[in-house]
């Protein structure tokens, strides 16, 4: 008798090992979080049976309520863009293990200024020459497409500050940027390709009301971040999932075309970030030599700091 109740405490503690690692899953804001939770609660149902692990979606208002939540262990697992994959990384204890891939195979996305289809506005030049006039939809501070790419190749490589060229600017989501910018509630928004597929998709009439008047180069796609402190056989959980994920279930490819219109995803790394953290960095290096107010001895001393992270981080 006292041997079948020690089997079958052991069982039970075994039992309760198996699903002792809850995992919250951050999501960053793209929209609105009805519409991300809908998109991604089927591949979460589909991780927690795979993995015997207890996943949770996780939302946070802003991209920085995800990153803070993986830095106090708030959120064990997360889907970031490339800029806030980078702060996870830096301040958070992330690692990255996965990248997401286009239903094509390719991957890489865009990032664009749009304007309502009736606007005269049709290049950067129009937006900048006009910029005092005009209100702008910036993106998330955290956000890749929404913030550092049009903030460096618009605005930095022109020598102006997004925050104080225009008459008025706002921060948003991807999806409210659209929407003000189709109801002409703002002249010209960042924006991305992904998201404007989304649009197109869930808001067809709003869709035609927006025109791009420019696209960045390719942006590498988004990294899937989590916290190097997780025990071994979690990640390999984890990993084993993502890696395998909508390979061959028809199931589960209707679901990852649903998140983002993706065929799956691949092993990655931080390397990812290594043209993220060229342009974060060539950005801060033109805002230094812009910077009247510097003094020539602080500006080559700052300069020459950047000048030795971007030779440090340059690829191999």
């Amino acid at each position: 008798m006292i041997k079948q109740l020690c089997a079958a405490a052991l069982l039970s503690l075994g039992l309760a090992g198996a699903h002792a690692q809850d995992i919250n899953f951050g999501i960053i804001s793209t929209e609105a979080s009805q519409n991300l939770k809908q998109d991604w609660q089927p591949l979460i149902d589909d991780m927690n049976r795979k993995t015997g692990l207890k996943v949770t979606a996780f939302f946070a208002s802003d991209y920085a309520g995800i990153i803070e939540g993986m830095r106090f262990n708030k959120v064990q697992m997360a889907w970031f863009g490339n800029k806030s994959a980078m702060e996870a990384v830096d301040r958070a204890n992330g690692e990255i293990f996965a990248q997401m891939v286009n239903a094509d195979g390719t991957l890489g996305y865009y990032s664009h200024l749009i304007v309502n289809k009736d606007s005269p506005l049709n290049n950067v030049d129009d937006v900048l020459k006009n910029a005092k006039n005009l209100s702008f939809g910036n993106g998330d501070p955290n956000s890749t497409s929404g913030y550092l790419v049009p903030g460096f190749y618009v605005f930095a490589k022109n020598k102006v500050d997004a925050k104080t060229i225009f008459k008025v600017t706002r921060s948003g989501n991807h999806e409210a940027n659209a929407l003000a910018v189709a109801n002409k509630q703002i002249d010209v928004a960042t924006d991305n390709s992904e998201e404007l597929g989304k649009i197109q998709e869930h808001f067809p009439d709003k869709f035609k009301e927006i025109k791009v008047i420019w696209t960045s180069p390719l942006i590498p796609l988004d990294p899937l971040v989590m916290r190097k402190d997780l025990p071994p056989e979690t990640k390999e959980k984890i990993r084993t999932f993502f890696y395998n994920y909508a390979k061959t279930d028809p199931h589960e490819k209707e679901v990852v075309m649903k998140i983002n219109k993706l065929s799956g995803f691949k092993e990655s790394s931080d390397k990812q970030l290594i043209p993220i953290r060229q342009i974060d960095l060539f950005g801060q290096r033109t805002k230094v030599e812009a910077d009247a107010a510097m003094s020539d001895g602080d500006k080559q001393a700052k300069l020459a700091e950047i000048d030795k992270k971007l030779a440090a981080i340059a690829p191999n």
